[in-house]
């Protein structure tokens, strides 16, 4: 009557023999249902009122650190199973983005019922456990941001609120800045700090040109590098971003200073990050991939190597910026997709009727010198990957581009948008040898000679994947005459192409 004897909560998870059954009958052989039995245990946690904060949190602690060995192989089928279903995708994407959005809230209605009555039996005793739900708290939060990039998703603005009130919260605790181990089988430590700064450089990283695994990887090298980074109140000569974080708002570029100091201004700068990522670009090119880097998993460095030259770029003291300038339009733009049909219109055929070939018709919005941006139905995302070989005509046009698929933005479920980079606005399908004796010097390597924008003597084709041999010269016929090639380099590679460069050899 007199609240004297605290009530005991009649939820099974109150029982501490009930919730040890339970982690340990989680579906061990079956990760995404083990997922989503630690969600629905979630759920009904949100709505339980029976639990003291401090009991509150350690089930849920107990119940997160349960679930990460399954969420890692539920991430580990949406990027690398190459047999999935639009529909498996989209499912294996809903489980893991709603956990993590799930955990983030059940950790902060912790924190927030703590700080409503701190003076209490239960509030007194989440003291200790204030550092990890803080911590947990923002690494939820920055999951939720890479796992809205896979998708190439818009709509952070929440999550950006959310992870600038924490830093804040934990700054005011003087937590901000403790290390701690963020789950059990974790290697290493962490703090909130560090979690928001890895959540900018993830931002300042651009990670709508990556496709998603390559994302994932490019995730992985910022928590190698992040303590190379530096996030200051006080704006330095090299700092590139700052970021409010009592404003909620996404980082932004320092064009200009954001002015009177307050509260929540940081800058952000590369600090010595570059430098260790090109130490680390070296070892990769020779062939070595450091054994204290965590990728998640074993990649060759082939796979590597495009991701850290990405943020090479982005992580320099002057990001890439637009060179030219935009101008809206509303046009539509014919598209065929892929290096074999493009081989053959470069060639001189006709595109094929529409229900044989794959030709979709885009609205474009803007144009530049370097290329376009064009809104995309729901069945053109099914078929195009960020660095897909496009070939593009406008409307009314009788030119076909070469094009390469850069950016992929996400606003609502049907709206998508493609920024694409034209390669070329002169392109010739050619027949290349091996200039080299004997039976092998017969079969013809397809290539596609984007004939404008470089120096003379200078070629850039456009071959099949592992078309390009650096030791192998090689020869065409063009107008009547023949021409040999002398490998220089390879430019770039896409999903299914490859770009050389190759110097002309001068006839003797």
């Amino acid at each position: 009557m007199f609240n004297f004897f605290a009530k005991r909560s009649d939820h099974p998870l109150a029982d501490s023999k009930e919730l040890k059954r339970i982690l340990a009958e989680l579906h061990v052989d079956r990760p995404a249902k083990a997922v989503d039995e630690v969600s629905g245990w979630f759920d009904s946690l949100q709505h339980s009122e029976s639990f003291r904060v401090d009991q509150y949190f350690d089930v849920l602690r107990q119940l997160d650190e349960a679930a990460q060995r399954h969420l890692l192989a539920v991430a580990r089928d949406y990027l690398l199973s190459e047999r999935l279903t639009k529909r498996e995708e989209e499912r294996l994407w809903t489980r893991s983005h709603g956990y993590w959005s799930q955990v983030a809230t059940l950790y902060t209605d912790c924190i927030e019922r703590a700080q409503r009555d701190p003076k209490s039996k239960a509030g007194d005793a989440f003291k200790a456990f204030l550092p990890l739900a803080l911590v947990r708290a923002q690494a939820a939060r920055r999951n939720q941001l890479k796992w809205l990039a896979f998708r190439y998703g818009s709509g952070a603005e929440d999550l950006w609120q959310a992870l600038g009130t924490t830093y804040l919260v934990a700054e005011t605790t003087t937590n901000a800045q403790k290390p701690l181990q963020l789950y059990p089988a974790r290697q290493g430590l962490s703090t909130v700090a560090e979690q928001y700064l890895h959540a900018i450089v993830f931002f300042a990283s651009s990670m709508d040109s990556l496709m998603p695994v390559q994302i994932e990887l490019a995730d992985r090298l910022i928590a190698h590098c992040l303590p190379y980074f530096v996030l200051l109140p006080d704006c330095r000569p090299d700092s590139v971003y700052w970021v409010d974080a009592e404003a909620g708002a996404p980082p932004l570029r320092l064009a200009r200073h954001p002015g009177v100091s307050r509260r929540g201004l940081r800058f952000f700068s590369p600090g010595t990050a570059l430098a260790a990522l090109e130490g680390l670009l070296h070892r990769v090119e020779h062939g070595e991939i450091p054994s204290d880097i965590n990728l998640g998993g074993e990649y060759a460095p082939r796979a590597l190597l495009p991701v850290l030259r990405h943020l090479r770029l982005y992580w320099g003291k002057c990001p890439p910026q637009r060179r030219h300038t935009r101008h809206a339009v509303k046009t539509r733009m014919l598209v065929l997709y892929g290096f074999d049909d493009s081989y053959s219109l470069f060639s001189g055929a006709v595109p094929r009727p529409e229900n044989e070939v794959a030709m979709d018709s885009w609205v474009v919005e803007n144009v530049s010198l370097g290329g376009f941006r064009a809104q995309i139905d729901h069945s053109a995302t099914e078929r195009i990957n960020i660095g897909a070989l496009l070939c593009v005509q406008p409307e009314g046009g009788d030119n076909w581009m070469l094009g390469v698929a850069r950016r992929f933005t996400r606003q609502g479920p049907d709206d998508a948008y493609l920024g694409v980079q034209v390669l070329s606005r002169q392109a010739l399908s050619i027949e290349l040898r091996p200039r080299r004796s004997g039976f092998s010097a017969a079969v013809a390597i397809p290539g596609i000679w984007l004939q404008d924008g470089r120096e003379t003597g200078i070629l850039r084709i456009v071959l099949p994947l592992a078309g390009f041999n650096v030791r192998e010269t090689l020869e065409f016929s063009h107008q009547g005459q023949r021409r040999t090639l002398i490998p220089m380099e390879l430019e770039e590679v896409g999903s299914e192409f490859e770009i050389a460069c190759f110097r002309e050899q001068s006839a003797t």
